[in-house]
């Protein structure tokens, strides 16, 4: 009998982990956007001296939540206080399980009076997804996933495009394509702006770390509004990112993209996973690295694990918010910046041209994730782990390969600490995965974000999490 829901996968299954690192989905996929318009490593400068434009139209899902009810379920479901939560501002989305630890992430946009708009992966979007159906809650909900994987040439449209003007001339851009000055908002308030003659949402943001839009708008325009932007940006220098250097612009902000949802165990989530499709975004999630254990918990994590201890708000009612009570934030593992060292990168590479032996795990570039939710073991010099290692790859602005990781406490900024690249014993199942050797890579624990940049223009929100 065929599996009709998570639950039965699981159960089939019997290991959780096993079913999950040896998961056939493959790497996580930034669909239909070219992965090149010039070569990533240009594409990556661009952002810290030029100007982009990132394409977000097809990545990510897209909740619409009306009703009366729509700001009660996100109040329900999430750490973050929505006290003040205002028309035309955003505002991160962090919901957790009943036992504290995070589901995901994603970026609520409150664009009327009882009007809210989710943008991010599945993980949270199915989880509003479900108490906005089965909560008794006063709310229609329209869903528009994100775009296949893999189209194979067949058509695709989405409710919106979503765009952003991202770089240090990126306010130029901006007010050439307005046509006049554009108010330079705090950060995640939401505006208006001119476009080809159309009047475009838009939401103050700061990616690249320098002041930036993103753009929203119906599908239909999607050409005209892109090829406006670029006619307009490349007196500046404006270059379109591609699907192979978006995602590595995390490696310098600090955003950790895909931590494990935390929904595979206890009885209180067992409804939940009954409704989780067998198909779901959790049921073939792939989870990929060196660290391994048998209990899918130890791939939880609680928020302060990943930076958002500051968007706990115990001013309301929230599902997790007992468990979270009880947690001391100063002994949690924290957010960190991980530089691997560049002898011991060079013998990576080095092992691909090597006749004799094995290679090491592949590390691909810009990056190297070979999971959808990635987790390598970070050891001290006495080889007791003390973090995972969770988002990997390359920044030809820092000429370095990062990672960004959680470690105890303890471990300082300035430590040197090792992580252990590709999987034990040859290798997973996973497509993924060639055979391969691990290999003991040095790094240096660093600030989050990496980037000079960032740290000294960011004034707080999702990245750095210094604003809730």
């Amino acid at each position: 009998m065929s599996a009709k829901n998570l639950q039965d996968v699981l159960d089939a299954a019997g290991n959780t982990v096993e079913l999950l690192r040896n998961s056939q989905i493959g790497a996580y996929v930034y669909p239909v956007v070219p992965p090149e318009f010039t070569n990533w490593r240009s594409e990556q400068r661009a952002w810290r001296e030029t100007a982009v434009l990132y394409d977000q139209t097809h990545h990510m899902d897209n909740l619409f939540m009306k009703g009366p009810d729509a700001l009660k379920l996100i109040s329900d479901t999430a750490i973050n206080s929505v006290e003040k939560f205002p028309v035309n501002k955003a505002k991160q989305y962090v919901p957790t399980t009943p036992a504290g630890h995070v589901i995901g992430d994603g970026i609520l946009f409150h664009e009327a009076e009882d009007e809210f708009v989710y943008v991010g992966r599945s993980p949270a979007a199915n989880w509003l997804l479900y108490h906005g159906q089965t909560g008794g809650y006063d709310v229609e909900i329209e869903v528009d996933r994100r775009s296949p994987s893999r189209p194979m040439g067949k058509p695709v449209s989405r409710k919106y495009w979503r765009l952003q003007i991202q770089g240090p001339n990126a306010w130029k851009i901006i007010e050439k394509v307005n046509g006049g000055p554009v108010e330079q908002l705090k950060f995640f308030n939401m505006d208006y702006m001119n476009v080809a003659g159309q009047r475009v949402r838009t939401l103050r943001h700061g990616m690249a770390g320098a002041p930036g839009l993103e753009l929203w708008g119906p599908y239909e325009s999607y050409d005209t509004v892109r090829e406006t932007i670029l006619d307009a940006g490349a007196e500046f220098g404006m270059l379109a990112v591609g699907g192979r250097a978006y995602p590595s612009n995390t490696l310098e902000s600090g955003w950790i993209p895909s931590p494990l949802p935390a929904i595979y165990t206890g009885e209180q989530m067992r409804g939940y996973r009954e409704w989780l499709g067998a198909d779901s975004y959790e049921a073939v999630n792939a989870v990929a690295g060196s660290f391994v254990s048998d209990n899918i918990e130890d791939y939880y994590l609680n928020p302060w694990e990943l930076g958002y201890g500051s968007f706990v708000k115990f001013d309301h009612d929230f599902i997790g918010r007992e468990a979270l009570e009880q947690v001391d934030p100063a002994a949690q593992r924290k957010k960190v910046t991980l530089a691997w060292n560049a002898e011991d990168m060079t013998k990576i590479f080095a092992s691909q041209f090597d006749t004799e032996g094995d290679n090491y795990k592949y590390f691909d570039l810009p990056l190297a994730n070979y999971g959808s939710s990635n987790y390598d073991a970070v050891v001290d010099a006495d080889g007791k782990t003390v973090g995972v290692s969770m988002f990997t790859g390359y920044s030809a602005n820092e000429k370095r390969a990062l990672s960004l990781a959680t470690v105890n406490p303890d471990v300082e900024i300035g430590t040197e600490v090792t992580v252990i690249w590709g999987e034990p014993d040859g290798g997973t199942d996973k497509t993924t995965v060639e055979p391969h050797r691990q290999i003991e890579v040095r790094a240096i624990v660093s600030p989050v974000p990496y980037s000079v940049t960032a740290r000294n223009e960011y004034r707080g929100g999702w990245r750095t999490a210094q604003e809730a």
